[in-house]
């Protein structure tokens, strides 16, 4: 990792023209999917075929919700709270999903973890994640090649935005000190990354753990973005370095092959190649 220069920061008008897309709610955050048509489509088959992968994305992403989320009081994840019922008789969706939290616990020495400081179990650092994966997957099983997921700035993409094409995916970045600016533009693409995901304090709050300790600003970063071949990967790591701080960062670059764009406190980048390749591009 190595100090860079902030890039040149553009607005959000300055992105491609928008493609085809749908938006809904859920899991507290604004979900969206862009399918480009594809040449020799016709526009109302490609509204329908739009319309129908946003009601079953829309579909999992609240079914998941309605297990996981502990703002629910009728969730799964609440009931584990209030103490009513135990992980070994949760079902088998919670139980998969918490195996796979733990493991990321000891791939990253702590800096991830499922639970919340009071011993509560809180998936919430990696449902979304997963939320966005099982999403990916149907839509291939629909058969759709070109597309984008973004779920609260965490996104997963597949083919390209022009169909046919190798042109690759665009994901902005935000800058947290000024959130109607874009700090840089990663791209992902099928051939080498294809998620990205932020983690940081600017939008909800210190709501990281790390160790049974709540994230604070001495860790180090206001935000963290991490690109990487799948979004668990890069969501987790996200959040392993907002909790772990410099430790955790380079750990995560030392053991995956990720890129990493970090904001200090003090409002300075951390990069790596990658986004460091990307930053003199546009700059």
């Amino acid at each position: 990792m190595q100090p860079i220069s902030k890039p040149n920061a553009r607005g959000p008008g300055s992105a491609e023209p928008r493609l085809p897309s749908r938006t809904f709610t859920s899991m507290g955050t604004v979900v969206s999917i862009a399918i480009p048509r594809a040449p020799g489509t016709a526009p109302q088959a490609a509204v329908e075929e739009l319309e129908a992968a946003t009601a079953v994305v829309e579909q999992l992403f609240n079914a998941l919700d309605r297990t996981f989320s502990l703002y629910r009081p009728d969730s799964e994840a609440s009931a584990m709270a209030r103490g009513e019922l135990a992980l070994k008789d949760a079902s088998t969706d919670m139980r998969r999903l918490y195996v796979e939290a733990a493991e990321w616990r000891n791939l990253t020495e702590g800096a991830f973890t499922a639970e919340r400081p009071d011993g509560v179990v809180d998936l919430a650092g990696i449902v979304k994640a997963h939320a966005i994966r099982e999403a990916g997957t149907s839509l291939l099983a629909l058969g759709l090649k070109d597309w984008c997921l973004n779920a609260g700035g965490d996104v997963l993409v597949h083919g390209s935005p022009t169909p046919g094409s190798v042109q690759s995916w665009l994901a902005g970045i935000v800058d947290p000190q000024d959130r109607t600016t874009v700090l840089t533009a990663f791209p992902l693409s099928d051939a080498c990354k294809q998620a990205l995901a932020t983690s940081g304090t600017s939008e909800r709050g210190h709501h990281i753990w790390s160790a049974g300790l709540p994230a604070t600003r001495d860790k180090g970063f206001r935000q963290v973005s991490v690109a990487a071949a799948d979004i668990i990967t890069a969501d987790v790591l996200a959040t392993a370095i907002m909790a772990g701080g410099l430790g955790a960062l380079t750990l995560a670059t030392s053991h995956w092959d990720v890129d990493v764009l970090a904001v200090k406190n003090d409002g300075g980048l951390l990069a790596t190649p990658g986004f460091r390749n990307v930053a003199a591009r546009n700059s």
